[in-house]
């Protein structure tokens, strides 16, 4: 029995969205016809596919097991039909990576400029939470994460520092009216600026320093979202409400305008830093084969990090 392909992409972005008029925004197009392509895979597949609601939209258990097969085959076919773009002189199409908040911020501002430059073709989508998910659940080519909460089934390349650290500051006002810790656990008397993941996970503070760890959970006036209400935590710091914790990246430039100042610096601890990854597929769209080399020339110290990946990308793909 034969499915008109854009009838199951209908269904897919629908059932991936929660809803058709989620999925229409998502995809640009119209909710009724979003409504319409399902309608007519329902007929033909001669099962209900979606429960519906005038609340929400979600699979029926047809609808779900075709879910959990159509996503990776859909992806295969998307890739199948981009290798095409080999024989283009510039990769083209749409780029969709999942990455978290930090990297949206640290990490791909001194990337994606110069390559959007060195590829003019390739849309770029950027989708920034820090929440873990899959990415081709996600209707994303890849994603960028850290090397502890990397899938094994995935290939990762390494993008951006290799090296971070995890800072503690506070501003001038709070130091001299509440005193400098002199040891982590000193925190614990401090009004702490803390987050907490969309998962409901909130990390204590860890600290390291020749040899030895220490891990506190403070309390304080302020709990945040990870990543998306950060900036709240950092500019409540720099008012004097407390201490804050975060990347070193993030908080540079107040530490270096003296806004905020460091307190235990010789107990931030490092760690390795992100990396790029995504499905050990055979077919690698040709936008992120592209992505792929140019993170890689960059990483190289490449002179010209656009001139090396064009030329990869031509060699790969000839």
């Amino acid at each position: 029995m034969q499915a008109d392909l854009g009838d199951l992409q209908a269904f897919l972005a629908v059932a991936r969205a929660g809803g058709f008029r989620e999925a229409a925004r998502a995809a640009g197009a119209s909710a009724s016809g979003l409504s319409e392509a399902v309608r007519r895979l329902e007929t033909r597949l001669g099962v209900r596919l979606l429960h519906r609601t005038t609340r929400s939209v979600a699979p029926t258990e047809a609808g779900a097991r075709l879910l959990e097969r159509l996503g990776p085959a859909l992806g295969e076919v998307a890739a199948a039909m981009d290798v095409v773009n080999g024989f283009r002189d510039r990769p083209a199409g749409t780029l969709r990576l999942n990455v978290p908040v930090s990297a949206a911020r640290l990490v791909l501002p001194r990337i994606v400029p110069p390559f959007l430059s060195a590829f003019p073709e390739i849309r770029l989508e950027v989708i920034a939470e820090d929440s873990f998910v899959d990415v081709l659940a996600a209707g994303c080519d890849a994603g960028i994460r850290y090397d502890e909460r990397l899938e094994q089934d995935m290939i990762a390349v390494p993008i951006g520092p290799r090296l971070q650290r995890f800072a503690t500051a506070a501003s001038p006002a709070y130091l001299h009216r509440h005193g400098r810790p002199a040891h982590p656990r000193d925190l614990l008397g401090h009004a702490c600026l803390r987050s907490r993941f969309s998962s409901g996970a909130m990390p204590v503070w860890e600290f390291e320093r020749d040899g030895e760890v220490v891990r506190v959970d403070p309390a304080g006036p302020l709990l945040v979202n990870a990543g998306a209400a950060t900036d709240l935590a950092v500019e409540a710091a720099i008012a004097g409400t407390g201490v804050v914790a975060l990347f070193e990246d993030w908080l540079r430039p107040h530490l270096d305008s003296g806004a905020l100042e460091p307190v235990l610096e010789p107990w931030w601890p490092c760690f390795s830093g992100p990396f790029l990854y995504y499905p050990g597929r055979r077919l690698v769209p040709a936008p992120l084969r592209a992505f792929i080399d140019f993170v890689r020339a960059s990483a190289a110290g490449s002179d010209s990090p656009s001139r090396s990946a064009a030329h990869s990308f031509s060699t790969d793909a000839s």
